[in-house]
């Protein structure tokens, strides 16, 4: 059931189930996932937010009740008045307050006026609760609330509740969602990392371009034994710093992963391996002529270059080939 509701909103929103994996051999991919405390840490987000919720309807739901209350004790100060005037034809009160915030019900009255027993005492309960928690304009604004306006704020409760439960079931769904469509995944040549739900931000680096692998943490991902390994490519200082520190086009992370030092020994070997290949790439079926090519044909008569001079233009075609074809697997997928 879970799984068909999950692909039925992965279907709505339009989402991938997973992302393609990136260039790299047969067989060495390797998926990587977000830790369950991360999941923990964002259910007990979400619990608290619903507590303050419904901490919010059933201050809003005592409002009411105030609203009814004042709306009765106006009423019953009319009667009180007409029955100085006319004490034969006027009824009694049917609230009457003995002391600041504390009022008793006549029941007959309350009863003529549409209220049981019960009904008078609970509200009569509400309305001390009320006054003995929020604060003095509040209690203000209940009492100067006019009767026509009643209607509107029952109303609008109404409305409330209703976007709360539709709110209670998304937002759960959300957080699971969020969490399921983290991938991480890393090959002997390149890396993808993907994130998001409404907004998916997907991030594919080259091992060609990658500088820094680095690990961080803080206290909470430390109780949790969470870390976040970033990545960057050419020119992903400059945007860090730019931007916070935050992803961006050469900076990506591997948010709240539980092997975090794993993940980073993994990049960092494979990347070493990829470097002393001489950066080749074993499913380009051009390139080692395209290398040769390089490396001994005189281009107008020109001298043949140096041996470094030779090997830095074989390094930066490789790296702009290698771009080439991440930038296309990009527009393919």
């Amino acid at each position: 059931m879970i799984k068909r509701s999950q692909e039925w909103l992965l279907r709505v929103l339009k989402v991938p189930p997973e992302p393609s994996p990136p260039a790299g051999a047969p067989g060495s991919l390797q998926v990587f996932r977000a830790g369950k405390n991360f999941l923990r840490l964002k259910l007990v987000a979400w619990t608290m937010a619903q507590i303050g919720a419904v901490v919010g309807l059933v201050f809003s739901l005592y409002f009411v009740q105030e609203v009814e209350v004042q709306i009765q004790m106006e009423k019953a100060r009319e009667m009180h008045e007409a029955a100085d005037r006319e004490p034969i034809k006027a009824a009694k009160p049917q609230l009457v307050e003995v002391k600041e915030g504390v009022y008793e019900t006549d029941v007959p009255d309350a009863l003529s006026a549409g209220w049981s027993a019960d009904e008078a005492v609970a509200r009569n309960v509400a309305h001390q609760v009320f006054h003995n928690v929020a604060p003095f304009w509040i209690r203000e604004a209940a009492r100067r609330t006019p009767e026509r306006v009643l209607w509107w704020i029952k109303f609008a409760e109404l409305i409330g509740l209703v976007v709360f439960v539709v709110q209670f079931f998304w937002s759960l769904a959300a957080v699971w969602l969020d969490y399921t469509q983290r991938w991480y995944m890393v090959t002997d040549r390149s890396l993808r990392l993907r994130s998001g739900l409404l907004g998916i931000q997907e991030a594919t680096m080259s091992f060609a371009n990658l500088q820094q692998v680095s690990v961080h943490q803080g206290p909470l991902q430390r109780w949790l034994k969470l870390a976040d390994v970033h990545v960057e490519s050419a020119g992903g200082g400059a945007a860090a710093q730019g931007e916070g520190g935050g992803d961006s086009m050469h900076r990506s992370s591997f948010h709240a992963v539980e092997n975090a030092t794993e993940i980073r020994d993994l990049i960092l070997a494979r990347l070493q391996r990829f470097r002393q290949s001489g950066l080749g790439e074993p499913d380009d079926e051009n390139q080692s002529d395209s290398m040769t090519m390089m490396g001994s044909t005189e281009c107008d008569g020109a001298p043949r270059l140096s041996g470094t001079a030779d090997r830095q233009a074989i390094v930066a075609a490789q790296e702009v080939l290698t771009e080439a074809r991440a930038l296309r697997q990009i527009l393919q997928g």
